[in-house]
């Protein structure tokens, strides 16, 4: 086969922030959308099949965290594909992965046998989708980024207001078998999403570039020297933190509903609720993050969203109605949309379009053991306490510990960089070029003295002109 070529994108290509990037950014809001929304959507399922199997809280909440930890712990096999394959192809076979790890699920006569279908299988297919599309849009988008982010980022409100009803809908008409039955057929669309992220095309190189471009072929397919950057590791400890609380209230509320008392399509309309919020949010805070005096701040709107997340959860936390459940989810979906808009656009930030394939790997591992324990430690808690009140007040801790440690860290931690990160390499090429341009001057004058000093010893000694082979006709 030859070398190994990584595919960080061709370095000569400017993003073009449009055109066919709005393909891409179509095809990044379907699969963000079955990502984010599909391990919450699936939690309208978990009562029919707690009374099927027998089983608790915590059990079913295996599902959706298996989900998450295999989208997030699955980050550095995706760099390394995206990195070997390219985006398109990965894709492809990540949608084949998702659906039929559905279609093999409704079949299933054990939680642990949803657990490695609808779980690690699926799991590992949106994973294969959604981290090459996010490397794709990074690579289509520049200047119009933060606002590609937060459109692309939509996809995960739009879905779960869609997903939720419709999970209710197909669970009450097919039961839990027949909706995943469904849904197995309906991921089968991330195969079409791949089919749109076409790389960019690099350009024509001259004989004179064939060399650096050989060395570039023999590039790691994973690249750690990420965390030589004190900004990445911060982020890093700070999403970690994030994560173990983030996605905890979406996956209790509908469940909190109907222990209120409330009609089972009720309470998933508070999904649907939180969720249309989130689809506005999202995009209002990517063009925010996109302003001039906003962007190169975007890492302290990161934090503030956080802590409005944190605070959020506490408050909901004394909810006694239904009426308090929708005013939550109403001020979470703002605070959920802002995160969500704005973290993988601080991390391209920080790391730049070249590591970016790598980093995002590094992140979401470093992320996946939190995603894991996150719920099921929440759904512990509740079998223990049988209250969703020390739930929701845990949440916000972590979630509000986080943005501490994010804000703190790059404040006292960070010193300011004179240029963006994506500029660095640019620059040192730019240094490199300039003394290989000084040292060819040097030479020059070095020859052009050479000659002068010859012409004017040869043609004359003691008076006399001097013949030589080149001389004489």
């Amino acid at each position: 086969m030859g070398a190994v070529v990584a595919d960080d994108g061709p370095s000569g290509v400017k993003a073009p922030d449009g055109g066919w990037g709005w393909a891409v950014l179509f095809g990044c809001f379907i699969i963000t959308g079955f990502s984010y929304a599909f391990p919450k959507a699936v939690s309208v399922f978990f009562k029919e099949l707690i009374r099927e199997f027998g089983i608790g809280y915590s059990d079913t909440a295996w599902i959706s965290s298996i989900l998450l930890a295999m989208l997030y712990g699955t980050g550095p096999l995706c760099s390394v594909c995206v990195n070997r394959f390219g985006c398109r192809p990965v894709m492809l076979v990540g949608g084949l992965f998702a659906s039929v790890g559905m279609v093999i699920a409704s079949f299933c006569t054990s939680i642990v046998q949803i657990y490695l279908t609808a779980g690690v299988i699926t799991g590992l297919g949106l994973a294969l989708n959604f981290q090459p599309s996010l490397i794709m849009l990074n690579r289509y988008f520049d200047k119009r980024r933060p606002l590609a982010n937060g459109l692309s980022a939509a996809g995960s409100p739009v879905f779960l207001c869609a997903l939720s009803p419709l999970g209710q809908i197909l669970q009450h008409e097919y039961g839990w078998r027949g909706g995943f039955l469904i849904l197995g057929g309906m991921l089968l669309n991330c195969c079409v999403c791949g089919a749109l992220m076409r790389p960019l095309e690099p350009p024509k190189k001259s004989e004179a570039t064939k060399e650096p471009a050989e060395k570039k072929a023999k590039k790691k397919l994973l690249d750690f020297s990420v965390f030589k950057d004190g900004g990445f590791v911060i982020y890093t400890l700070a999403a970690s933190i994030m994560v173990l609380g983030l996605f905890v209230p979406p996956v209790f509320v509908v469940s909190y509903a109907k222990d209120l008392g409330c009609q089972d399509t009720k309470a998933a309309f508070l999904l649907t609720i939180l969720g249309f919020i989130d689809i506005f949010a999202r995009p209002i805070c990517g063009m925010v993050a996109g302003l001039k005096w906003v962007r190169p701040r975007c890492v302290y709107l990161f934090s503030f969203a956080m802590i409005f997340n944190g605070f959020t959860d506490l408050m909901g936390s004394m909810s006694v109605d239904y009426g308090g459940l929708v005013v939550f989810c109403i001020f979470f979906g703002i605070s959920y949309g802002m995160v969500g808009a704005l973290q993988f656009e601080v991390l391209m930030a920080i790391v730049g379009t070249q590591k970016f394939s790598s980093a995002i790997g590094l992140v979401l591992l470093a992320e996946a053991m939190a995603v894991l324990v996150g719920p099921p430690s929440a759904g512990k808690l509740l079998d223990a306490t049988e209250r969703y009140m020390f739930v929701f007040i845990i949440a916000g801790i972590e979630v509000t510990t986080s943005a501490l440690v994010l804000a703190l860290g790059n404040f006292f931690c960070i010193k300011k960089k004179s240029e963006p990160p994506h500029t660095k390499e640019e620059a040192a090429e730019r240094e490199e070029l300039n003394k290989s341009e000084d040292k060819t001057r040097e030479d020059a004058k070095v020859d052009s003295i050479e000659v002068e000093q010859f012409l004017k010893d040869e043609p004359e000694k003691n008076g006399e002109v001097v013949t030589n082979p080149e001389t004489c006709v």
